[in-house]
């Protein structure tokens, strides 16, 4: 279908492929824009039928949308933008640059520029910036027959229909209905009386992590959004949730791989923008690093009694590291999960180090065997490595779990300890542990 496409828009045949793409889920006449040669996009997109055009643009790169919306009449820009859910204009507008900015609200009504102002002005991360107003609110004394109509009448433009909200003349939040219940209730019965009042809202500026972690523990698919006076003001579609926990998950990523977050996607972040993202870390890793350095200097001389030492260093400090790394891990996915909390910090302590030993006496064991048949050594030398691999595998174990704690009751993200972090840190405590275990058992 997609080279059918691509060949009918080549051949100038613009009538059909456009019956073609009309075929298309708009995700994925979306993405076909993607692969259209530049000069066609516009002549494409501008022959689709109107509502359509509207949901393929909202599923655009924003690198795309920006190309459509400069080609673009005044006019044309703001009837693609109007006919946008309003939480999909808001995003949209995020991502434009000013003067794309300023000429999409300067040919809005006034209504509209107030809204996107107010929605523009909370804080990135907030419920606030997540939420649309296209919600369908009833009024409780409105009976079922009516609360139907009503939403026959408006119903076509909202986001959602399946859960409406009910308030009072204030705007207060006082209840929720399913279109199912009012669909199998009796047309006489008052809405204040089926109503569930046990409704879970969030904050225009509580943090979207949470509201994620709301849709999670409730499995809800929408969820109401209030102000400081528990008014409705919007609401959060499960859609949306998504899109933040993939930029949370890719978020948590680039921290525990030591690179500043970046929004902007891999292959088109220019090759400066990705070096300045991981330079920092580099360099803080790479002077700790030199603490390392410091403790072999200060046992120069027992590298220099047993030679053999040093062929163990490498092994033992990757073997520290992993062991840390895979504590981390684990421990980072709990509290993002909400399966770990900070007062949990004993239990994590007693169960990694339980982990820890079980890992260490196994690796321990194997080392010792492996290195009596294999290194051409002593067995204290054997026995010297392999008590430190136990100690080093516990040791990192505990330390993987406890500095991701340690991060969220400081309010920082427990991303920030994973890896190259924890592995610096064990290294230190690897060679230390090496060399004054070599230094009591071998009497150098």
């Amino acid at each position: 279908m997609k080279e059918k496409i691509l060949s009918l828009i080549e051949a100038g045949k613009y009538f059909e492929a456009r019956n073609e793409i009309s075929k298309l889920n708009v995700v994925d006449a979306a993405q076909l824009f993607e692969d259209i040669d530049h000069v066609h996009v516009l002549i494409v997109f501008r022959i689709l039928p109107k509502d359509f055009s509207s949901e393929v643009f909202s599923y655009m790169s924003s690198d795309l949308q920006k190309s459509v919306i400069d080609s673009m009449t005044d006019e044309e820009a703001v009837r693609i933008f109007d006919d946008l859910y309003f939480d999909d204009a808001v995003d949209f507008l995020e991502e434009m640059p000013a003067n794309v900015v300023k000429r999409i609200l300067k040919n809005s009504d006034d209504n509209t520029r107030t809204l996107i102002n107010q929605f523009l002005k909370y804080p990135a991360d907030s419920a606030g910036s997540l939420m649309t107003i296209e919600y369908v609110d009833l009024k409780k004394e409105m009976t079922v027959r009516q609360a139907i109509d009503y939403i026959k009448k408006i119903g076509i433009d909202k986001r959602t229909i399946n859960t409406c909200y009910v308030m009072n003349e204030s705007r207060i939040l006082e209840g929720r209905i399913s279109i199912r219940k009012l669909i199998l209730n009796d047309e006489a019965a008052i809405i204040a009386d089926i109503m569930e009042t046990d409704v879970i809202s969030v904050n225009t500026l509580d943090d979207q992590e949470d509201v994620a972690a709301l849709f999670k523990k409730y499995d809800y698919y929408i969820v109401p959004v209030v102000d400081t006076e528990n008014r409705l003001v919007g609401i959060i579609t499960v859609d949306d949730i998504l899109d933040v926990i993939d930029q949370e998950a890719t978020e948590d990523f680039q921290k525990m791989a030591a690179t500043k977050p970046s929004d902007t996607e891999y292959l088109k972040t220019s090759n400066w923008g990705l070096a300045k993202n991981r330079i920092p870390w580099l360099l803080v890793l790479m002077i700790s690093a030199t603490l390392t350095g410091g403790i072999i200097q200060r046992y120069e001389h027992a590298l220099q009694s047993v030679i053999i030492l040093a062929a163990f260093i490498p092994m033992l400090m990757d073997t520290g590291g992993n062991s840390g790394s895979q504590s981390s891990s684990l421990v980072i996915r709990g509290l993002a999960l909400g399966e770990i909390k900070t007062t949990d910090i004993l239990k994590v302590i007693w169960k990694e180090f339980s982990v820890g030993s079980i890992a260490g006496s196994i690796l321990a064991a194997v080392n010792f065997v492996r290195i009596m048949i294999f290194e051409n050594t002593s067995m204290e030398v054997a026995f010297t490595v392999s008590l430190t691999m136990f100690l080093v595998v516990v040791i990192a174990k505990v330390v993987g779990g406890i500095l991701p704690i340690a991060a969220q009751k400081l309010k920082l993200d427990p991303a920030v300890m994973a890896g190259p972090l924890i592995t610096t840190i064990v290294d230190a405590a690897a060679l230390m542990i090496y060399f004054s275990l070599a230094t009591l058992l071998l009497g150098i």
